[in-house]
C-alpha cells in the first residue's frame, strides 16, 4: 500500500477566546477537543480536521507532527 494509510498528526492550541465571534466556531473548536485559552490536542492531519482548523483559524495555532 502507499503512503496514503500513514496520515500525519497536526497539534492544535487554542490561542483566543470565542467570545463575541460568529456562530458555529465555538462549536468548531469544542468539535476539535478546544473550549479554553491555551488548550491543546494532537488530532489526525485529516481533510475534516483542516476544514474545522480553516474555519477557526485565527483562534487557534496549528504545529505539523511527524
Amino acid at each position: 500500500m502507499p503512503e496514503t494509510d500513514a496520515k500525519g498528526r497536526v497539534r492544535v492550541t487554542q490561542i483566543a477566546s470565542v467570545a463575541g465571534r460568529k456562530p458555529g466556531q465555538k462549536e468548531t473548536l469544542i468539535g476539535l477537543g478546544l473550549n479554553k485559552i491555551r488548550r491543546m490536542r494532537e488530532l489526525e492531519d485529516t481533510p475534516s480536521v483542516r476544514g474545522m482548523i480553516r474555519k477557526v483559524a485565527h483562534l487557534v495555532k496549528v504545529e505539523e507532527l511527524s
